[in-house]
């Protein structure tokens, strides 16, 4: 009974801990400007400052914002479609080939997965304008696909091992070709790992604020991150605490839908793979 008290008072303690500034953020979007601005210390808006989804509205409202979600949607999207392709291919030859240094090369995947993003903001921003590729959506995707591009390889590898290659031979002695054999056998079975990778590399392109901020300088690829930044609202003399928190409220939402819907095959892909390394 202790033991299922403690449990119980543990978990509720924990759930506080992480869901306590999310709460925070949506109580502060629900404020009107002025009762932030003269200040609302109380985590209900008070009477008479509650604005509602006034905020929200100001904030889809606006063509800043809107540019930056089509933005993060539209990068993000191609970032994790390109890294999963090559990724698949890139762990299935490893995984089945056997060579020399193959340690060596997933150790270095590794490593650069863990690599400093801030160590390479200025040889990119220097490159990428000589390259004429500064501000644009190629200048974002491929930073990003070069840190997640190594870990989806590190992640995928390690449920390619787990395959049965019997199950390829088999296909193919039924007259599949070697192509055939990969997708239609191979790909399915390493489904999970395929949708952990993808979850993974769109939360890292999703979330990204340094490149996002680095790499853009207006609107034409600025992701929501940064656009937040640059967020002013109406009087660039006076920051808009509520409509801030609004904005970073619908930037989370997209994050949430995808969790949720997802949960089981994330936790699924997460614990029958990627923790094998």
């Amino acid at each position: 009974m202790k033991n299922r008290i403690g449990m119980v008072v543990g978990i509720v303690l924990i759930l506080l801990w992480c869901l306590l500034p999310v709460a925070w953020i949506i109580s502060l979007s629900l404020k009107s400007q002025d009762s932030i601005t003269n200040g609302n210390p109380g985590f209900l808006p008070a009477d008479g400052t509650f604005a509602g989804f006034a905020n929200y509205s100001d904030v889809l409202a606006d063509d800043q914002f809107r540019r930056a979600i089509f933005n993060s949607i539209g990068i993000s999207l191609i970032a994790t479609t390109l890294s999963v392709i090559i990724a698949t291919l890139a762990a299935y030859a490893i995984a089945r080939l056997e060579f020399k240094g193959k340690k060596f090369v997933l150790t270095t995947a590794l490593v650069i997965a863990m690599f400093p993003v801030v160590s390479l903001v200025g040889p990119l921003f220097d490159m990428w304008r000589t390259l004429g590729i500064y501000d644009t959506w190629p200048g974002l995707i491929i930073p990003y696909m070069s840190f997640t591009l190594p870990l989806a390889i590190w992640t995928l590898s390690a449920f390619f091992r787990e395959i049965p290659w019997e199950m390829e031979q088999a296909a193919q002695v039924d007259g599949a070709t070697s192509w055939q054999a990969f997708r239609k056998v191979i790909v399915p079975l390493a489904a999970p790992g395929v949708f952990t990778a993808a979850i993974l590399t769109f939360f890292f392109a999703w979330n990204d604020f340094v490149f996002g901020i680095s790499l853009t300088s207006t609107e034409a690829a600025r992701p929501i991150p940064a656009a937040l930044s640059f967020f002013v609202g109406p009087d660039p003399f006076n920051r808009p605490a509520s409509l801030l928190a609004a904005a970073a409220v619908v930037a989370t939402v997209p994050i949430i839908v995808i969790v949720l819907l997802f949960q089981r095959k994330i936790v699924a892909g997460l614990t029958s793979g990627a923790v094998k390394g």
